[in-house]
């Protein structure tokens, strides 16, 4: 038995925080005032793939330390990880959830900086905020996803559109913002095609769709030295095994056919 003593009593005080049993839980990330952090570290303006591809080395990571993370979805400065619905990790506490999440997330994002970064260095250490949400149905957690893929769309259409005017037109920000102020997205398209000879739909698939994480079985090709009967020098041989690995997508998750391609992300085991 462990030793006790007379001031256990506090634990009393801790509240229960388990969250509710067969439910998707959903774990999202935001960068804190990102809007002052890109501006001081440089970002290119409207997309730096720089960073872009940082959040995702992030994200990855935490999937890898966090296994039953059945699928994650990324843009901007903001990451939602799904844990499995069957999910006994931390015996279901929240702030356990969201606390390991949000931290290993935030330590990944100073150590892999310098790899991203090479010749901007970090000013200063950046936060991020969690929260945690439960759906109950698939449906739910579908129409979860697509609501953050929808806002990834809007947001970079209204970016892409307000650099422009900024960058090649010469527009200060109030200006770009008056300009864009009540236009639809077919207003917005026009202005890119009319007046800078961009078709939106041709921009890169990361900025308009964001990523998706998902596990995968890849195949790797590796160099073993083995040692032959008969032969005293070892060899080198090169051998082919089959590994699960977190796997970034650029993809329309709105529609039904990324759910019909990969069904093991929802699936009860």
């Amino acid at each position: 038995a462990m030793a006790k003593s007379k001031f256990e009593y506090v634990r009393d005080f801790e509240a229960d925080d388990t969250v509710l049993p067969n439910c998707w839980i959903v774990v999202r990330l935001d960068g804190r005032n990102f809007h002052r952090f890109s501006e001081q570290h440089e970002f290119k303006k409207p997309n730096d793939d720089r960073a872009l591809q940082l959040m995702t080395k992030c994200a990855q990571t935490v999937m890898q330390e966090l296994e039953d993370i059945a699928i994650a979805y990324g843009q901007s400065d903001e990451y939602s990880f799904v844990f499995k619905k069957k999910s006994r990790w931390f015996k279901r506490r929240a702030s356990k959830f969201m606390t390991h999440v949000v931290s290993q997330f935030s330590s990944s994002y100073v150590f892999y900086w310098k790899d991203y970064f090479k010749d901007q260095q970090l000013l200063y250490p950046p936060g991020f905020d969690g929260r945690i949400v439960l759906y109950p149905s698939n449906q739910n957690l579908k129409d979860y996803l697509s609501w953050r893929q929808a806002d990834c769309h809007i947001n970079n259409l209204y970016n892409t559109v307000f650099w422009m005017l900024v960058q090649r037109s010469g527009l200060t920000p109030v200006e770009a913002q008056e300009r864009l102020r009540g236009t639809l997205a077919g207003d917005k398209n026009e202005i890119l095609f009319s007046e800078f000879n961009i078709n939106y739909n041709n921009e890169p698939l990361m900025y308009r769709k964001g990523t998706v994480l998902i596990w995968q079985k890849v195949n790797e090709v590796i160099t073993k030295k083995i040692k032959l009967p008969k032969e005293e020098e070892e060899k080198e041989v090169e051998v082919t095994r089959t590994k699960t690995k977190v796997v970034p997508l650029h993809c329309d998750i709105i529609g039904d056919q990324f759910w019909e391609e990969y069904p093991e992300i929802l699936a009860e085991d």
